[in-house]
């Protein structure tokens, strides 16, 4: 199947997933992963409607926003490191991974110069896993208490990557958490704090995720087929 054959089904199961819990489609974004694709397929995908892209790494990412630029949104998903924040804040509209005091406080840094205020994610590691990013669930609040005081980022709300189960009902126990977790700090009422956005769920699982709540998916694999 071509990628807009591919990109049609996938919002189709949006849908009917957000139909299913009571929710409008429209109340779930699409974050296309371009991690590896080629600049063909990205504009394959873009001009049949996909409005969001997802980027894990800076180098990559500043390549395919030349040549493909403002016809869509860019999203960072990936494991930021403070070094390439300078990068980051020019690139991106949204950065989901954030996830330290000190990777927010070189974002904020670097945003101050261009006079952007940028919009952020804060991951969460619920299954505390070595191998991914996140802060703890329960130190998330006390970290998103001192970020809110930075007068150049917005936090949006919360991101998740639960372990890879082959059954996505095993992740619904994480995405339900993350959930949860968004409603307690909503309840903190923190000045320059939304929870309005829950980034969970990817191609494996991501109907899971929405019927839990998710607003922003990430899918790759769905869209533009196995990686090499």
């Amino acid at each position: 199947m071509s990628v807009a054959e591919n990109l049609a089904r996938v919002k189709e199961q949006i849908a009917d997933a957000a139909i299913r819990s009571n929710r409008s489609p429209e109340s779930v974004k699409l974050v296309g992963v371009t991690k590896t694709v080629e600049i063909e397929r990205i504009k394959e995908a873009v001009s049949a409607g996909l409005q969001i892209l997802g980027e894990n790494y800076v180098q990559e990412a500043r390549t395919k926003i030349e040549q493909v630029g403002g016809q869509a949104s860019w999203h960072f998903i990936g494991r930021l490191q403070s070094n390439k924040a300078k990068y980051a804040v020019k690139l991106f509209d949204l950065i989901q991974t954030v996830d330290t005091l000190k990777l927010a406080t070189e974002l904020n840094r670097r945003a101050q110069p261009l006079e952007r205020v940028i919009p952020i994610i804060i991951q969460v590691n619920l299954a505390g896993e070595a191998s991914k990013g996140g802060v703890h669930p329960a130190k998330c609040l006390q970290l998103i208490r001192q970020i809110s005081e930075f007068t150049h980022l917005q936090i949006q709300g919360l991101m998740t990557m639960p372990p890879f189960f082959n059954d996505p009902e095993r992740a619904r126990p994480h995405f339900r958490r993350l959930r949860e977790l968004s409603l307690e700090i909503a309840a903190a009422q923190l000045p320059n704090v939304e929870m309005d956005e829950l980034s969970m769920g990817m191609s494996g699982d991501f109907e899971t995720a929405i019927e839990e709540g998710a607003t922003l998916i990430r899918v790759g694999t769905a869209i533009f087929g196995e990686r090499p």
